[in-house]
């Protein structure tokens, strides 16, 4: 990547982007040319085989024939808190994203009742698996209604954000001590309420939890999740009367007709845009309603990950196999450096080898911890797509041990061990075909969130090396397609078509990529959070520059200085 000067007369534009190798956000074929932009807009695009652009600007970027793709949209994060001391919004900001859409799941810490604030981090913590003291710590409270939370958040960042109203803040704000209880009217009329209020100050959508996973600190399903089909409709009222917003939803009710019914009147009633989060095993109940929905012109759009749900246990996270076992206990406050010494002492590995398990009160961690077979040493490639050699059990049957002694061998090593949810056959093929679908949209990065168990945060570095570039185990995916799926197609979802392609008046979000080189790094266990909280952070290699509203935010990896990022209010697009 080269810059340039002034070197072509007169100076008209901030930025120009020359010898580039385009792919647009629309899906469309790839092509050379520039790219220049004046006032945070792109102002001009011309292909090579035209001659390119004759003016000048202040900064010239010689691209070299690498990758240009509008900046990343992500429109599944928990940043709710982070934002409010992290305004790199890291480690999305790595991977070329410049617009992050949060709130999701029903959780978030808006609207809410002085001195109340203790209930919304316990759920948060217990739900996403975020450091309740980091949260403690690092939010500056002082707010009470969501448009006052705006106003808190309404800082530069090196990327934009935005928020979507919570059903769990929401409900425990109306009902307090009742919000695990059926609503009243009364209650049902005030949320609607609250919800017209907070799309006018600019938020997003409406996002609500009915996932039976998402339980409290006390094992309870977190408020709202057995709402009536009244409660939710009512609230979906207050979308139809907004003109802007999307409804976000996690079920495991689909197979409910009830459930289809409220959904259904939503999407009727509203005319606005409907996500729901979906596994790649998910029933095709709801990829039938899409269709179905869809013919009518309507926006139902089931919102698909890169990979299956998935766990990294490690002996620093959240999901630790090595606790199964009394002998642990003798260990387990030593440095981690000295734990994975003491894993390969010949005494107390005998001694761990003689070990009954413990059994976990969760039988998915117990499940997780000990089904060797499906316990995968995190591939070195970082493909995600492992199969059974990677497995603590083909571990153990090459090396002819047991698979504890295998077990302990990984974990001394420091890989993580990666358990993938849902039924994974030893391809991502299911999860392929439900990206690729026309109807689905592309989420579910859960950026911020689950601190202690994965990065997913990581994904559009994820999709472009391994699914476009890299994979051996099927197809790879289009490129323009998938850019197309990370950009333009995710920013419409939330009504940000100002956003998301390269073409003039479209917003300069932009990321120039050496496709070629382009590359994940491990993911590590790091202690920066407020408090000394911890998280699994992943950084990239390959990424030129980042642009966001026509500024330079990262160059090659680094951060310019440059904060240009703004909170994105609803309907201001």
């Amino acid at each position: 990547m080269k810059h340039r000067g002034r070197t072509r007369g007169l100076t008209v534009h901030d930025l120009i982007i020359r010898n580039a190798r385009i792919v647009d956000g629309t899906g469309s074929a790839a092509f050379h040319g520039d790219v220049a932009v004046t006032g945070g807009r792109i102002a001009a695009v011309v292909r090579g085989e035209e001659g390119g652009i004759v003016e000048a600007a202040a900064r010239e970027i010689d691209a070299g024939g690498h990758l240009l793709t509008p900046g990343f949209v992500d429109i599944h994060t928990h940043y709710d808190g982070q934002v409010c001391w992290d305004k790199l919004v890291t480690p999305s900001c790595y991977h070329g994203v410049t617009t992050v859409v949060m709130g999701n799941c029903g959780v978030g810490f808006a609207p809410v009742r002085p001195g109340t604030e203790t209930e919304l981090v316990e759920i948060m913590e217990s739900v996403e698996d975020i450091p309740g003291t980091a949260l403690y710590e690092g939010i500056p409270w002082g707010w009470e209604t969501f448009g006052q939370y705006l106003d808190a958040i309404d800082t530069p960042y090196v990327m934009d954000i935005g928020a979507q109203l919570p059903h769990v803040a929401l409900r425990h704000y109306v009902m307090g001590d009742r919000c695990y209880d059926d609503a009243t009217a009364e209650d049902i009329l005030a949320m609607a309420d609250i919800t017209r209020q907070a799309l006018s100050d600019g938020a997003l959508g409406f996002s609500t939890s009915r996932f039976y996973g998402h339980l409290d600190k006390a094992g309870n399903t977190v408020p709202g999740t057995e709402a009536t089909a009244d409660e939710i409709m009512g609230i979906g009222d207050a979308l139809a009367s907004a003109g802007h917003g999307t409804m976000e939803i996690i079920t495991d009710l689909i197979e409910n007709s009830d459930e289809r019914y409220w959904i259904e009147y939503i999407a009727r009633k509203t005319g606005r845009p409907v996500t729901m989060l979906v596994a790649s095993n998910t029933s095709d109940v709801v990829w039938d309603l899409a269709r179905d929905l869809q013919a009518e012109g309507l926006h139902f759009r089931p919102q698909v990950g890169a990979r299956p749900a998935s766990v990294l246990m490690t002996l620093e996270g959240t999901v630790n196999p090595m606790r199964q076992f009394p002998a642990y206990d003798a260990i387990k406050a030593l440095p981690v450096g000295e734990q994975r010494t003491k894993l390969l002492d010949p005494e107390f590995r005998a001694r761990v080898l003689a070990d009954a398990p413990k059994v976990s009160r969760y039988r998915d961690t117990n499940r997780m911890i000990s089904t060797w077979d499906k316990m995968y040493v995190l591939p070195a490639d970082l493909s995600y797509e492992p199969d059974h050699s990677d497995s603590i059990a083909g571990v153990a049957e090459a090396r002819g041990c047991d698979v504890r002694e295998a077990l302990m061998d990984v974990m001394a090593s420091g890989r993580p061990i990666l358990y993938l949810v849902g039924g994974y056959d030893g391809r991502l093929e299911r999860q392929r075909e439900r990206i690729e679908d026309e109807l689905s949209v592309f989420g579910l990065s859960d950026g911020g969130a689950h601190c202690g168990v994965l990065c997913d945060a990581s994904i559009p570095t994820y999709m472009l090396a391994y699914m476009c570039r890299d994979r051996t185990k099927g197809p790879t995916m289009s490129l323009e397609m998938v850019v197309h799926k990370m950009t333009q197609d995710t920013a419409a979802v939330y009504g940000l078509t100002d956003r998301g392609v390269v073409a003039p008046g479209y917003r300069a979000d932009l990321n120039l990529i050496d496709f070629e080189n382009l590359a994940l790094e491990d993911p590590e266990m790091v202690y920066d959070l407020p408090a000394g909280g911890k998280r699994l952070t992943q950084r990239a290699r390959g990424y030129l520059a980042t642009i966001c509203n026509g500024q330079v935010t990262y160059e090659n990896g680094e951060h310019t200085g440059a904060m240009p990022g703004r909170l994105v209010r609803g309907g201001a697009a």
